[in-house]
């Protein structure tokens, strides 16, 4: 499969990602605060899950993120579903992204259609183990697995969403080293076609959650062609400029940066504390670019063609 993240950055200065898929889902109505989080919505509220998707195509964005972090197998099934009901809200994930992405896309003026990416992608979430504990480890990374094992709980998932037509992975919020030279080696040996991005979870600009230097990390994928694009998300504003220029020194890979909107997340009770006193987006992304980075997400509060060029 082409690289469509090099193919829709040949004639761009970036691309846009969505922004936050579980607090526009609170918005409407949907509680996530349980251990599914946002996939609740795969069950109770589908209907909200494609209207957020829409509304971010709406507001600019390049690429859709699956409702697919937080679903998985095993969890579906401890609540009390068949494994066939679990494998089908995972492809209904990526059926409610294309049908946004449908219907969005096929009512823009011929001139809208020439600003944007040549090919809107789909890009299937991947989150990491530490997710499925439910217990904030995606921001720890203070558990240790065997690669079979990170195979393991990995493979259903992403064949299911490869099943389902995703453009291409979204390995996200990934705190621990281990598992994410886990992940880029399954990509490598089950899904030699896909190709997927690479997005740590860190403590700071320089460490990832497990204590593993960033640029360690960076330089560990660089050998890895299906790897598009390598960054962070889900970490403060300010860690992202300097973030960036770690990266940008140990790689050519484009780089995707989607942190947090400055509020303060609790990850024990998944809430969220505003915080009056962070920048904006609008302030930052024009540095952001000028660092190097060419993917970039989590804005919801301003239009995301200002720096979609």
């Amino acid at each position: 499969m082409t690289d469509l993240i090099s193919e829709n950055l040949q004639n761009k200065t970036g691309l846009v990602i969505d922004g936050a898929m579980a607090t526009e889902l609170e918005k409407r109505g949907v509680d996530t605060n349980n251990d599914l989080w946002s996939a609740t919505a795969l069950i109770e509220n589908p209907e909200a899950i494609t209207a957020v998707h829409k509304s971010y195509f709406q507001a600019g964005a390049d690429i859709a993120i699956t409702n697919t972090y937080q679903a998985n197998i095993s969890e579906f099934m401890k609540m009390g579903m068949t494994k066939k009901e679990g494998q089908d809200l995972i492809i209904k994930a990526v059926k409610l992204a294309n049908k946004a992405r449908v219907d969005y896309f096929r009512l823009l003026h011929k001139e809208d259609r020439d600003v944007r990416a040549a090919h809107p992608l789909i890009a299937g979430s991947v989150g990491p183990y530490g997710a499925y504990l439910a217990d904030g480890s995606e921001y720890r990374g203070d558990y240790q697995l065997s690669e079979k094992e990170y195979f393991d709980f990995h493979r259903s998932r992403m064949q299911l969403l490869d099943k389902a037509g995703v453009d291409l992975f979204a390995f996200e919020t990934q705190p621990n080293f281990d598992e994410t030279k886990a992940l880029a080696h399954m990509l490598k040996l089950d899904f030699p076609d896909q190709h997927a991005w690479m997005s740590f979870s860190i403590k700071d600009p320089e460490t990832l959650c497990d204590g593993t230097p960033l640029q360690q990390a960076i330089k560990y994928f660089n050998i890895f062609d299906q790897i598009s694009a390598i960054g962070v998300n889900c970490t403060t504003l300010e860690n992202i400029e300097p973030a960036i220029k770690n990266i940008r020194a140990v790689t050519k890979k484009p780089i995707v940066v989607y942190p947090n909107n400055g509020d303060i997340y609790n990850p024990e009770t998944k809430t969220w504390k505003a915080n009056r006193q962070a920048e904006t987006f609008t302030d930052l992304t024009p540095k952001w670019l000028d660092a190097g980075a060419q993917l970039i997400g989590g804005a919801v509060e301003q239009h995301p063609k200002t720096y979609n060029k």
